[in-house]
């Protein structure tokens, strides 16, 4: 008798019928397709968060765009107004000082439209932030200064600035035109700043 002839054992055991089949399928569909579904939700979540903070720092980078816009946009043109105010200003010193208080008339009222003139353009100009650089008496700084000269002063510390050529402007808190000075050479050390200690 061959195999294809053994009579089929027609009394299968129950329990071997209710045993488990070894299959695949021995993880539970439903515990499969929840964990599925939690994998999902949290890259979902994490895309939707991620998503969040870049559109938060686009908004602040936006905002601070905005608001250097608004205050930089001037820019060029103070820079062109500021050889006006030197020039206003050229003509006012143009005139000695005893001469300027001494004068009657139509040159008295010159000079006093000259610098009416002068106080508009700079009250203009400091209203779109636009403000002098007062370095006279200041120790030198090279981001806000350019020196043209050294002057021997033993009577101030070195690299203070005693004297101003051409007054030097900012805009909100970047430098518009550096002020041109005159820095005392000779003098005693200048005296360590409190905050660069720091």
């Amino acid at each position: 008798m061959t195999n294809d002839e053994k009579p089929q054992d027609v009394h299968a055991r129950p329990e071997d019928e209710a045993a488990p089949k070894p299959t695949d399928a021995s993880v539970d569909p439903v515990a499969e397709a929840l964990a599925l579904l939690t994998a999902e939700r949290d890259e979902l979540k994490d895309r939707m968060l991620r998503t969040l903070a870049e559109m938060e720092n686009l908004r602040r980078r936006t905002e601070r765009e905005v608001a250097d816009a608004r205050t930089y946009a001037v820019t060029n043109f103070a820079r062109d107004m500021l050889n006006v105010a030197d020039n206003v200003r050229r003509a006012l010193e143009s005139v000695p000082a005893d001469q300027r208080n001494a004068a009657e008339g139509s040159f008295k009222g010159l000079i006093d439209g000259i610098e009416l003139t002068e106080r508009d353009l700079v009250k203009n100009l400091e209203r779109h932030g636009v403000k002098p650089v007062e370095p006279q008496g200041q120790k030198f700084d090279p981001n806000r200064h350019q020196a043209m000269f050294e002057v021997p002063n033993p009577d101030v510390p070195a690299g203070t600035v005693v004297q101003v050529v051409q007054t030097g402007y900012v805009i909100g808190d970047r430098v518009l035109r550096p002020a041109l000075v005159g820095v005392a050479k000779g003098g005693p050390k200048a005296a360590p700043n409190p905050a660069d200690a720091a």
